[in-house]
């Protein structure tokens, strides 16, 4: 009997790629996607992830509130963002099908778990009929896997229950896209001894699970297209993958070495902030500190309580957090002691959305407190950035005797990208002298160029001093009610805060230093702002961009840089709070692009406002200084 041969499959490469994992909270999606972003980072690809968690701790069960999501974009070039459309979505019921499905790019790869989509399943999930059936997805290659049967078949030998062996079933689909694009397993099974190295026989079962989702796309018929991301060119250098909240942490603790003292963290755990307490728990052969208080208040003053001890002193938390820590943010403020304050901000107001994303902090870090009580602020632009930030957030307070507000999000926070790790000698040094002379010891005398106040550790001899939340004489810091005495301080403490703009570097646009548009852009949107850049000036757009980590002080040139450009744009995740501060400093009519949907800004919409902005169409002038450019 004659038997017909299989089609030949071939082999797409591709510049780049978007996969998005999506199912209910209990489908183990935050690990697949995890496992798929660290294979690709190991094989060489750039990368940038976009978890996205239900806000909801315990939705019922295929429900559209408990969808949960983990988009991977990886590729041969530079990535600056998750990505907008996905190409391939693997679906593991109908709730996260009908989540995920606008998402997806017209003839992109769809796979989904056809064991999930019964009777009740669509009910949950409020459909009528099911789109198996009923041709909606004939414009996507569709591809209904019986993933649930298929796991259960490949875990038949392993002795496990059925429940222990459903909850497989996303190795399956991991090892399904191993096989698509083309890439080892090994470092998966790696994670999984390690893993389960106290239960070898759930080790091996997901590794029989991930083996089985390889195999069937191997010998089944129906996948005749496999993709190849070639590795990016990224600076030599040895790399990990690391999330926002994971540089955190590892920034903190090498400023601590860089100065030479402890790291002491207060903090409650709360949403998206606690991994940084998780993860800085691990570092106490570094002599990191961490306290997990009953409550934020308890959290930042026993905080303050070490950096009056000589530590470097955090505390970490989220929007409603921030909110409960305000007094004791001018309480550092009047006593002057160094305190790196962390924001990881989400939706709000109050509860809000509690694992989405947003940028609505913003005047509260600067204007949150009782009185004139102004910080630093600095804020993070992406994962990798974090660490960065958390460098120069804890030399800036220690110089200068004051406390620093970080703004993170829920975006860099879990979202991760290659990190090149630097050598000791690329971190910046972080002097520390404490004060141990009694001689003419005052203990609010400054020094001249940061009027920074004398740090000293409690208990050295002759330096004994109080501190506290009530006005302090200028240089004796004896309590005073003096009116001029306190307009004295309150101008000090004020002029101590912009005098942190001497370590401020200038503001250099990118893109082009002058033209049609400048678009400033602060914390998580770089992503999206460099991507738009990119694509806008290859159109022939004379436009630059400033992302501001410093948003108090601001740059010293900032205001001449904004004049420099015909119309300024501020995309925000917030109703447009940076763009109040830049039209009210420097008198600039700057047009605002508000988003508030707990989302991060896609790269298309802001092309879209970049266009409406400037016109559908480059001016000639732009498009002809843009061939003057390439030739």
């Amino acid at each position: 009997m004659a038997t017909t041969a299989a089609p030949p499959r071939r082999r797409e490469v591709l510049e780049s790629a978007v996969i998005r994992f999506a199912g209910d909270s209990g489908d183990g999606m935050q690990i697949t996607g995890s496992q798929f972003t660290n294979t690709v980072a190991l094989f060489g690809n750039d990368i940038a992830t976009f978890p996205d968690y239900p806000a909801e701790i315990r939705a019922p069960a295929g429900t559209l509130p408990g969808v949960s999501g983990y988009q991977v974009h990886f590729g041969a070039r530079d990535i600056a963002t998750p990505g907008d459309a996905v190409d391939a979505l693997v679906a593991m019921n109908p709730a996260a099908l009908k989540v995920n499905l606008p998402d997806l790019k017209r003839g992109g790869l769809l796979i989904v778990n056809a064991d999930d989509f019964k009777e009740t399943d669509l009910k949950k999930a409020g459909m009528t009929t099911s789109p198996l059936e009923d041709r909606s997805l004939e414009g996507y290659r569709f591809f209904p896997v019986e993933l649930t049967k298929l796991t259960r078949a490949a875990l038949r030998e392993t002795g496990l229950d059925a429940k222990s062996m459903d909850r497989c079933k996303n190795f399956f689909a991991l090892g399904m896209c191993y096989w698509l694009y083309n890439r080892s397993m090994d470092a998966t099974y790696r994670w999984l001894d390690e893993k389960f190295k106290a239960k070898p026989v759930l080790a091996e079962a997901n590794k029989l699970a991930l083996k089985a989702g390889y195999a069937y796309c191997d010998a089944t018929e129906a996948f005749l297209t496999t993709f190849e991301v070639p590795p990016a060119r990224l600076a030599p250098g040895l790399y990990r993958n690391l999330s926002g909240n994971s540089a955190l942490a590892l920034g903190f603790v090498a400023a601590s070495q860089k100065a030479g003292i402890r790291l002491f963290q207060g903090s409650y755990p709360i949403t998206p902030a606690s991994d940084i307490l998780h993860e800085l728990s691990m570092y106490k052969e570094f002599g990191v500190v961490t306290f997990q208080a009953e409550d934020e208040i308890a959290a930042i003053t026993a905080a303050i309580g070490a950096a009056y001890a000589g530590s470097l002193a955090i505390t970490t938390t989220s929007g409603p957090g921030m909110s409960l820590k305000t007094e004791a943010i001018g309480l550092a403020v009047a006593v002057e002691l160094p305190l790196v304050v962390v924001d990881i901000q989400r939706g709000g107001p109050s509860t809000g959305l509690p694992t989405k994303t947003e940028q609505a902090d913003l005047f509260q870090a600067l204007f949150g407190r009782n009185s004139e009580a102004p910080v630093p602020v600095l804020a993070a632009s992406s994962p990798g950035d974090c660490f960065w930030v958390a460098l120069e957030a804890s030399r800036i307070a220690i110089k200068y005797m004051v406390p620093v507000i970080v703004l993170s999000d829920g975006y860099l926070a879990n979202g991760a990208e290659p990190w090149r790790v630097p050598g000791i000698d690329e971190l910046p040094e972080i002097p520390v002298r404490f004060r141990t002379d009694p001689a003419g010891f005052r203990p609010y005398d400054r020094e001249p160029r940061t009027l920074a106040r004398p740090w000293v550790v409690p208990g050295t001899p002759g330096l004994e001093h109080r501190v506290g939340g009530i006005e302090k004489e200028d240089g004796t810091g004896n309590i005073s009610y003096d009116p001029l005495n306190h307009e004295a301080m309150v101008r000090l403490r004020a002029a101590k805060v912009e005098a942190v703009a001497q370590d401020v570097p200038d503001a250099v646009p990118a893109g082009d230093p002058e033209g049609e548009l400048l678009i400033v852009g602060w914390g998580s949107t770089y992503g999206a702002i460099t991507a738009a850049l990119r694509a806008q000036r290859k159109k022939g757009r004379r436009i630059g961009h400033v992302h501001l980590r410093h948003l108090n002080p601001l740059p010293r040139n900032l205001g001449q840089v904004l004049e420099r450009y015909k119309r300024v744009l501020v995309p925000e995740l917030n109703m447009g709070q940076l763009l109040w501060v830049l039209r009210a400093k420097y008198l600039v009519d700057a047009v605002g692009y508000a988003k508030v949907q707990g989302k991060p800004f896609k790269q298309s919409e802001l092309e879209s406002k970049i266009e409406e902005v400037l016109g559908a169409r480059p001016s000639e002038d732009a498009a002809s200084a843009s061939r003057k450019r390439r030739e």
